[in-house]
């Protein structure tokens, strides 16, 4: 291809790439107006004037919406003023945590702890730079950091890298998320250049398994699902992650995993990466303790302060952290009171930084914890986790993690705590006659490092790039009232991992509703005569462990081959 033919394909390639964008910004805009309008008509109709009682939790009935709006408010006001955003080491994230450190010397007694983690930066000397090669014709791709127009993106934490020839590429089957997709890949991954698609597992995850199977570097691409699914997008894989990564639009990525399924296209790329060597980074994390309470017995509340670098992150995750400090201000409002008891169990609210680069926040903290001597401080002193991460997403679900989902190895002493969590906060929905949906239950906010650890957990998650049901719009409307179930066929946030993830796209009356079941089950379980006890049954863990033995030695009697005919690799006739 001559250089003036290639440079008009490219333009092409661009206007039409500029087209589909500005048509995912208007369906983007059009979904975010017909759901604030709904949020309007039910907030003037009914949902935060009455007051209703939150199922007879006064934490509850304490909680107060325009409290936690004016928070939300500030966090948006802080990403206004640095860059649109409040991600890790950056001075939106740290006045964030400035702001929320202030909030609690001001509004409660509470012990308030920084603990500071060091996390690795990233940065570019240069833009990337990505070719192809399929039957033997060059091909340059777009980089640019006006994502509608760019063919494909930097993946943060990604190496360095400098390939001075082609080197072969490999599609991995299905979404790349399973051992079995990466032994299926032919050519196999090892010494390739592995390309999968965006889908079912955490970007970390394809990471670690294309490090598993030896790959020279990773891309990842978009599915085109939707709109908002077509062009690349910011990620990252990970503090723990050492390989070369680029994230590709949907049309890229499909063209070059199509050419690479036939092996005759000879397909292969060059990838240049300039990564800027940079010092650790200091992170905090925030706890503000209950200075009475049982510290050997210790309900931990959570939710991460970062935002992505993208977007000011009010949903995600400024309605979390808004979330925690409401309750934290709350409760200490009620415990300056002579009618309300103080609770038998500790309650530490925490704040954890670096969620949007890895859960590294809350990762530390459980690290410190399980080699703390320290009473208080120590993993035995945690008798549960309760998550907050996104509570308002505009095309909301009511979201309860189902215990019944947690990964296969997580330790069963969690799971029948965890199971009760998910039913607690059921019963708080049920009785105020809303409804809800189960949500997986996977890790993959920061109750994740908890829950490996054997510790019970729950929360609520409203929804992010899900995309909302017929069925589910039909429930919501049924249970809410016509035209309040949202819109079908859309995702739960529009704008999640995005610019406009503002104060906007918040819909207060879910987030109300989301923040007071979590106190509701706060209250509920600091009122328990004997925590321990009911999140963590002797008997049934007990049960739980003899039947993990009973499948693990199964397995193990299972035979390696079903005949001899596998064993010797001979056909069966």
């Amino acid at each position: 291809m001559s250089e003036q033919a290639e440079h008009s394909s490219i333009s092409n390639r661009s206007l039409k790439l500029i087209i589909a964008g500005i048509a995912a910004g208007i369906v983007i805009t059009i979904t975010i107006l017909g759901l604030a309008i709904a949020i309007f008509v039910k907030i003037n109709s009914s949902s935060t004037s009455d007051n209703s009682p939150s199922a007879g939790s006064l934490l509850g009935d304490s909680i107060r919406i325009e409290e936690l709006m004016d928070h939300l408010k500030e966090f948006q006001r802080i990403a206004t003023a640095n860059n649109g955003n409040r991600a890790v080491s950056t001075l939106g994230f740290n006045q964030t945590l400035d702001y929320i450190r202030d909030t609690l010397a001001i509004n409660t007694d509470f012990v308030v702890s920084n603990k500071y983690f060091p996390i690795r930066q990233f940065g570019l000397n240069s833009d990337p730079i990505l070719t192809s090669s399929i039957n033997g014709v060059d091909k340059t791709y777009i980089y640019s950091k006006n994502l509608a127009t760019a063919d494909f993106y930097h993946i943060d934490f990604s190496t360095a890298v400098d390939f001075s020839a082609f080197v072969p590429l490999t599609a991995i089957p299905n979404v790349g998320c399973s051992d079995s997709d990466w032994k299926n890949a032919n050519p196999p991954p090892n010494g390739s250049v592995a390309i999968v698609k965006r889908g079912i597992c955490a970007f970390p995850d394809k990471g670690a398994l294309a490090a598993k199977y030896n790959v020279t570097a990773l891309l990842i691409y978009n599915d085109g699902a939707s709109p908002d699914r077509v062009s690349p997008i910011a990620i990252a894989l990970g503090q723990e992650s050492f390989l070369p990564a680029l994230f590709l639009s949907f049309p890229v990525g499909q063209e070059l995993a199509n050419a690479a399924l036939n092996i005759s296209n000879n397909a292969g790329v060059r990838l240049a990466i300039n990564v800027k060597e940079l010092p650790l980074s200091p992170v905090g994390n925030i706890c503000a303790d209950t200075p009475t309470g049982d510290a050997n017995q210790t309900i931990i509340i959570g939710s991460h302060s970062d935002s992505v670098p993208a977007g000011p992150g009010i949903n995600d995750n400024g309605s979390g952290s808004a979330a925690n400090l409401g309750l934290a201000v709350a409760l200490a409002r009620l415990f300056k009171t002579s009618t309300y008891a103080k609770y038998k169990y500790r309650v530490r609210f925490c704040w954890w930084g670096a969620e949007e680069v890895g859960l590294l926040g809350s990762d530390d903290h459980v690290k410190q914890a399980k080699i703390s001597t320290v009473v208080g401080e120590r993993l035995s002193d945690y008798l549960v986790n309760l998550n907050y991460d996104m509570l308002g997403s505009p095309n909301y679900i009511f979201g309860i993690y189902d215990g019944k989902t947690a990964n296969s190895d997580t330790p069963v002493t969690a799971l029948p705590g965890s199971n009760k969590m998910t039913a607690l906060y059921r019963q708080w929905f049920d009785e105020q006659n809303l409804p809800w949906n189960y949500t997986d239950f996977s890790g993959r906010s920061d109750y994740g490092p908890f829950l490996a650890e054997g510790i019970v957990a729950g929360g609520l998650f409203s929804g992010a790039d899900g995309t909302k049901t017929l069925d589910e719009r039909n429930y919501y409307d049924q249970m809410l009232g016509q035209g309040m179930g949202g819109i079908a066929g859309a995702i739960h946030d529009p704008c999640y991992h995005r610019q406009c993830d503002s104060i906007q796209n918040i819909n207060v009356f879910a987030y109300e509703k989301m923040v007071q079941a979590a106190a509701y089950v706060l209250e509920q379980l600091a009122r328990q005569d004997d925590l321990k006890t009911w999140l963590y049954p002797a008997s049934q863990i007990a049960k739980l462990n003899d039947r993990q033995k009973q499948q693990q030695q199964q397995q193990r009697r299972k035979p390696k081959y079903n005949s001899i005919n596998e064993y010797f690799g001979y056909p069966y006739y």
